[in-house]
């Protein structure tokens, strides 16, 4: 059976810069969601300050998307420290979650829109939504990387390796609950959105490395 082509560490290399640019322009895109009140807005007494002020659902939509994509660059960074070659097959799981990377902004700039609208619901299942398609994508891009060390490097722990397999098995799931929490509570919905990116953004979530110790024990 022909064996799929593998490329060497300098291939990786490309493709992690390749996706820190497109990280990058992602998280620089979200401040044009942040419109300056015109001077017709205000009318002849208007008040900028108050006008500043009425646009904080742009300002929370805009960090906590802001925060969400740099927790997700950083597990993207962590997973490239245990890959040492690549393959066709991982540049397009690679890819995939490149563009959902991209289109944050929209659902972003969509949330911070209609926060205050009777519509705001379906503004936040698509902002959770656009969170679960990222994380599934998250979770092929391991699994082909790491089924039977395929792309490994040799010096990998396997207690890391399982830590980062089990945390992409609860985390869609979490991902989910969050976008059925939207036609629920939209507030509660992006919280819960940003505190599973940043939970994950650490070396390890606690109580899954302990599980992996034990179960490495027994």
């Amino acid at each position: 059976m022909k064996m799929p082509m593998v490329f060497e560490q300098n291939e990786t290399a490309r493709i992690e810069a390749f996706s820190d640019g497109v990280f990058a322009i992602a998280i620089t895109l979200l401040v044009l969601g942040l419109k300056v009140p015109t001077v017709y807005q205000l009318g002849p007494s208007g008040s900028l300050g108050l006008a500043l002020l009425k646009l904080w659902p742009h300002y929370l939509a805009f960090v906590a998307s802001f925060i969400t994509i740099l927790a997700k660059w950083v597990n993207h960074h962590r997973i490239f420290t245990f890959i040492e070659r690549t393959d066709h097959a991982f540049l397009y799981w690679n890819g995939l979650l490149l563009l959902f990377i991209t289109f944050m902004p929209f659902p972003t700039a969509l949330l911070a829109e209609f926060l205050l609208h009777p519509e705001a619901k379906v503004a936040g299942a698509v902002y959770a939504g656009t969170y679960v398609a990222i994380t599934f994508a998250f979770k092929g891009l391991w699994h082909h990387a790491s089924k039977n060390r395929r792309l490994l490097a040799e010096n990998v722990d396997d207690r890391e390796v399982q830590q980062i397999t089990t945390q992409y098995q609860y985390g869609p799931l979490m991902y989910l609950g969050a976008f059925v929490l939207a036609f629920v509570s939209v507030s509660l919905s992006v919280v819960t959105c940003l505190c599973l990116a940043v939970f994950s953004a650490f070396r390890g979530w606690p109580m899954l490395r302990l599980k992996v110790r034990r179960s490495k024990n027994k």
